[in-house]
């Protein structure tokens, strides 16, 4: 037996506790009140009991996908499509990747003061899209300005590791607007292109750039960024640097793509799901019936009897 409640269960009993605390006169009236109360929360668990099994056909494709997502504060410009955010564009092209390339193998790396693994290996394309959407940058506080180089290492031992498995084609995704603010001299990314088939460098920004706006990490506020570097205080610009993207992109021997001019790389991706062997597999899983009708049904009578009775004293 499993619950799917419509509405969370704790709003659902406060609901509930409210119907029987405004008692009725009359015994009889307040014992159908609380029947009432408790099969309206019943109902809402959405009860489900097992009903047999049924079989699901469980895609699998022979690749190993490796998201690599900047997430320093500059990825909250807001240069993307008429004024929304860059990473806004990156959730949305990053669950195109993942719905086209289902069954592939799945991790994503994000990286901003350091570099970290967010989400090992899964084959389970809704839990990495979580995963992306619920990214945000380090606050502004202890942002350290950007720097490229941060992910290098991780991402060469990543792929190095991921050919070593020789389970499938590894394909690298490498996600940023491409600033090294902290100015440190961008290294080569050579060393990425021996572990891996292919993959993109996708680039988000213009060159006038966007304003930033954080959210406060206490009150949930938006606050601007200013850049207080100069005589004046005014509020920071971020601009993409496609010359850094295109040579992390030539050095992993991938194609470049301005995703904010629309970078269209579905033809890319169809390629990849061309290349790829993909099998599937009958996996068996328990089904489920829904039992709320159960309870609706007294549900039903008893607020026909309310009607009928408020009628009569009417």
């Amino acid at each position: 037996m499993k619950i799917n409640p419509i509405i969370p269960v704790w709003l659902m009993a406060v609901f509930a506790v409210i119907i029987i605390a405004l008692k009725r006169k009359g015994i009889a009236a307040y014992i159908r009140q609380i029947v009432i109360a408790l099969l309206l929360f019943i109902i809402n668990l959405r009860i489900m009991i097992p009903d047999g099994t049924v079989i699901i056909k469980n895609q699998l494709m022979e690749a190993r996908v490796i998201f690599v997502i900047d997430n320093t504060i500059s990825m909250v410009a807001r240069d993307y499509d008429g004024g929304k955010e860059r990473a806004e564009g990156v959730r949305k092209d990053c669950e195109k990747i993942v719905k086209e390339l289902n069954g592939a193998k799945f991790e994503v790396i994000s990286f901003d003061n350091e570099a970290k693994l967010i989400c090992p290996y899964t084959t389970n394309g809704n839990y990495v899209n979580s995963v992306i959407a619920n990214m945000y940058p380090v606050q502004s506080l202890y942002a350290k300005g950007t720097s490229l180089n941060t992910v290098k290492k991780m991402l060469v031992d990543t792929t190095k590791s991921a050919r070593d498995k020789k389970d499938g084609k590894v394909f690298v995704f490498f996600i940023s607007d491409g600033e090294n603010t902290n100015k440190s001299t961008l290294e080569s990314f050579e060393e990425v292109a021996d572990n891996i088939d292919g993959g993109a460098v996708m680039g988000y920004g213009t060159s006038q750039g966007g304003e930033m706006f954080v959210r406060d990490y206490y009150s949930g506020v938006e606050e601007q960024i200013m850049d207080r570097t100069g005589m004046t205080t005014v509020p920071a610009v971020s601009r993409i640097d496609e010359n850094n993207l295109k040579k992390i992109a030539s050095d992993m021997a991938v194609d470049y793509y301005n995703m904010n001019d629309e970078g269209d790389i579905d033809s890319y991706i169809a390629a990849i799901k061309k290349s790829a062997q993909t099998t599937s597999e009958d996996v068996q899983e328990k089904g489920y019936q829904d039992i709320y009708y159960f309870f609706a049904i007294p549900l039903a009578a008893l607020l026909i009897w309310e009607i009928i009775h408020y009628k009569r004293k009417v």
